[in-house]
């Protein structure tokens, strides 16, 4: 006989049930009550993984490479971690790599808010562990999306809808830059200025509410200790503004300088195949192991260097040698791949820099100048002014480290000097240049005033054909003589490489390509394409300028989704034009 079911468990079943729908109804009700409740939640927590954060990778990299360590372990150390990482992050966690700010912003503009349980703990244990190991990268843009992800994962839980879990990625990124820096102020108009693009936007308070309780959770497991020890601010002698002026000019154009080159190795490093991705961390690892050898201070993002030169006693030598080496170790770590942000090694730059100025300045002007503390603490200023470009998060965080209002106005001379040097030899922000490569198209100001329009989304198709990545030009100009297009979308394993044209086939012909693969015939990352949000004549004009009938349309998220096509066709019958005999 068949037994029968325990019918006991079934209440207990229901009841779960009816609680979990009461639970969600009284969400629903109270929306804006729980969200202010859950802000303090999110920030609570998001201290505490800072902290861990913090705790970490100081007493791992303590015992990884301690002082006085042979010196064989700065090189085994930088190596084996990145190889390691670098291994997991193309294996497991993917969405891990890099600072973890464009990705934040890509959960709040492209994916309602999503960020996942795995790239939450992917990004914390990957970034802890490449850091420990002596990679000269930041934990603080790293915590920003942890952060995001802890208000993500809770807001999803909770039934919230997508618009309150979007609002809720400022709210954590916040919280993260609060505790990471130990600037609640700075923390709330870094979220609002970067994060989110408006300093007026409805989340204000609950980015504060969630900025503040982060920051007291960090100062009651870690004390009132500052981030860095920094001198007391004197202005000498009115001759120093134009000290600072010099010293922003230089600092703009090294925040140029860093931003082209991690932009230009990171751009080399994403052209190769995707298989080889796992081991390129550990180019960046090399360089940094070779550096180390000889120079330990290289290791690490080197915030115990960074205080050194704010009290003055760093030599002027190392100051200028730790800049060079620095730059093209961060840059090279960055570029290819290891998990880290580019927060603090702004600040340790601009640190370097502003010593290294204050101490010449100092040596020839000894009684019109401050120490060269005080010029190594505005250089960091002007440095995150120009490679972030969150001017206004600067000043702040800089007279929340100082208390010191008085060093604000030389602050804000070096910021703008760095600032218009910066945007005028590099006129896109890092953070966008970042995402542009990584095929995330976050939405402009402009494209959300055309959002009204007449959109792709109205139009686009399904994908009529594509031609794949591998097939040979041979092949692919026999079958074009049958399709009804004179251009192709060609995909490499479901990923979107390029659009290709008759007359790109026939000139790779003339050539003596035949037998060479579709994919060689394409050198940037980048190529035509259009969103669904985009306005129709958008499309129109791209096809117009490249002389193209079909253009892919791509996923904002990630460039290489498709989504759909639109055909010249589609266009003309979207506008009411007579296609009678057009291809």
């Amino acid at each position: 006989m068949t037994p029968e079911p325990d019918r006991r468990i079934q209440p207990v079943t229901a009841s779960r049930s009816q609680l979990w729908s009461r639970l969600q109804s009284l969400i629903h009700e109270r929306e804006d009550q729980v969200f202010l409740v859950l802000s303090l939640l999110i920030g609570a927590l998001a201290g505490l993984t800072v902290v861990a954060f913090i705790v970490l990778t100081e007493r791992l990299g303590m015992r990884l490479y301690p002082v006085g360590s042979p010196a064989w372990r700065r090189i085994a150390m930088p190596v084996g971690g990145s190889l390691a990482m670098g291994y997991l992050l193309y294996r497991y966690f993917p969405d891990a790599r890099g600072s973890g700010v464009p990705q934040t912003k890509a959960a709040l503009y492209a994916r309602d808010g999503y960020i996942s349980l795995r790239t939450v703990l992917g990004k914390f244990g990957c970034t802890a562990a490449t850091l420990a190991s002596g990679i000269p990268l930041g934990r603080e843009g790293p915590s920003v999306q942890v952060g995001a992800g802890i208000a993500s994962i809770l807001g999803r839980k909770l039934g919230l809808r997508p618009e309150k879990v979007k609002a809720l990625i400022p709210v954590g990124a916040a919280a993260a830059i609060a505790a990471a820096f130990n600037t609640p102020m700075a923390a709330v108009v870094f979220a609002l200025e970067e994060v989110v693009g408006d300093m007026h936007a409805p989340v204000l308070g609950s980015v504060v509410l969630a900025s503040a309780t982060s920051w007291a959770v960090l100062r009651l497991l870690l004390g009132n200790n500052p981030l860095f020890q920094v001198p007391q601010y004197e202005l000498v002698h009115p001759l120093e503004f134009g000290i600072y002026a010099v010293l922003g000019i230089a600092g703009g154009f090294l925040s140029v300088a860093f931003t082209k080159l991690l932009l230009f190795m990171r751009k080399r490093f994403l052209l190769l195949p995707r298989s080889t991705r796992w081991w390129h961390p550990v180019v960046g690892g090399v360089l940094v192991g070779l550096m180390g050898w000889f120079v330990p201070q290289v290791l690490g993002v080197g915030y115990s260097y960074v205080g050194l030169a704010l009290d003055g006693t760093m030599a002027l030598k190392l100051m200028v040698l730790l800049i060079v080496l620095k730059l093209f170790a961060i840059t090279t770590c960055y570029a290819s791949g290891n998990a880290g942000g580019i927060f603090g090694p702004s600040l340790f730059l601009g640190a370097m820099l502003g010593g290294a100025i204050g101490t010449v300045a100092h040596h020839w002007l000894p009684t019109y100048t401050a120490s060269p503390g005080a010029y190594a603490l505005v250089g960091m200023g002007a440095l995150f002014a120009g490679i972030v470009r969150a001017p206004m998060t600067s000043v702040l965080m800089i007279f929340e480290m100082t208390r010191d209002y008085a060093v604000i106005v030389p602050l804000m001379i070096a910021n703008l000097a760095s600032l218009f040097i910066s945007t005028r030899f590099q006129k896109e922000p890092i953070y966008e240049a970042l995402a542009q490569q990584d095929g995330i198209h976050l939405p402009s100001h402009k494209t959300r005033e055309e959002l009204v329009q007449r959109t792709v989304q109205q139009i686009m198709r399904g994908v009529p054909e594509t031609l794949p990545a591998q097939l040979s030009v041979q092949f692919a100009s026999e079958q074009a003589r049958t399709s009804e297009f004179h251009s192709w979308i060609v995909e490499d394993e479901g990923s979107v490489v390029g659009v290709l044209t008759r007359d790109t086939l026939e000139r790779a012909l003339a050539d003596g390509k035949a037998e060479e693969k579709l994919v060689s015939l394409f050198d940037t990352l980048d190529f035509p394409h259009a969103h669904a949000d985009h306005p129709v004549h958008l499309v129109l004009e791209r096809m117009s300028k490249l002389h193209i009938d079909i253009l892919p349309v791509v996923n904002r998220a990630n460039i290489h989704k498709l989504e759909g096509v639109v055909t010249l066709r589609d266009v003309l019958d979207s506008y009411g034009v007579d296609t009678v005999g057009s291809a």
